[in-house]
């Protein structure tokens, strides 16, 4: 084993904390403003992000990319190609009426107070980043001792705020390939072929570590790399997407590797 292909979002990055710690801010700030239950509002934001999303023409290159609906509420997408200068446009559209949609669900028309929220959101999540307590431990151990490169969906200019908000990831690792800037996502087959090739190792010379079956694990076997599936959560096993490993803690790894 040669290289060591991370996925980055909940598995480096604890996104999910992230945008969770963005949304109890910005719906506690709503509270003080007006008279709402803060955990319904975060509900019923989530709610209506997820149902706008799939309305937009930008849905399909979304999916392809792997971007989703709470990224759109904080991401700027400005990145040069024709779909991302569409998202540019539409982002700022989406993200004022999740929020004020979502305060109409529970009552509240605020047209102005959505319009603050949708740019809160933003500034909390930028305030709110989190990395998983093994993080760097592991990759100190690996950077020595493998190719690390990191594999990760999304827009170019999503993506590299996370990495500027922590900034010691980056520094890890060898390369680092951004789907939106390839232009495919995770699973198709084709981003782990570029890796393999940007990495200059084969794919039995390289191990695919992630979180998401669907993309991480999927992706890597349809070229026959192996996979290790860091899977903190005790999520359940899919009969048809197997992954080589699983593991629940980062630290794990080096059993596997040794």
């Amino acid at each position: 084993m040669k290289a060591i292909f991370f996925d980055l979002d909940d598995t480096l990055l604890w996104d999910k904390k992230s945008v969770e710690t963005a949304f109890h801010k910005t719906c506690e700030f709503a509270a003080k403003k007006v008279d709402i239950d803060p955990i319904a509002l975060e509900q019923a934001v989530r709610d209506e992000a997820a149902k706008l999303y799939d309305t937009y023409e930008t849905r399909p290159f979304t999916q392809m990319i792997g971007i989703n609906p709470f990224e759109g509420l904080w991401g700027t997408f400005d990145d040069p190609s024709e779909d991302f200068q569409k998202m540019k446009t539409i982002a700022p559209v989406y993200q004022r009426k999740a929020w004020t949609i979502g305060l109409h669900n529970l009552g509240i028309d605020d047209e102005m107070l959505g319009k603050e929220l949708a740019e809160y959101f933003p500034k909390m999540r930028k305030e709110s980043p989190f990395v998983y307590e093994e993080t760097f431990k592991v990759l100190d151990l690996l950077k020595d001792n493998y190719i690390l490169l990191l594999i990760t969906n999304g827009s170019p200019s999503l993506q590299n705020t996370k990495l500027e908000i922590t900034p010691e990831i980056a520094p890890y690792f060898d390369h680092i390939i951004i789907s939106g800037a390839f232009g495919k996502g995770k699973p198709d087959s084709s981003i782990f072929e570029h890796a393999l090739e940007v990495a200059g190792v084969s794919k039995d010379e390289a191990l695919m570590v992630g979180d998401n079956l669907m993309t991480d694990i999927l992706g890597s076997s349809k070229i026959g790399m192996k996979s290790v599936w860091i899977n903190r959560e005790d999520k359940p096993q899919n009969e048809e997407v197997k992954p080589t490993y699983t593991i629940k803690n980062l630290q794990e790894l080096f059993t596997i590797l040794g």
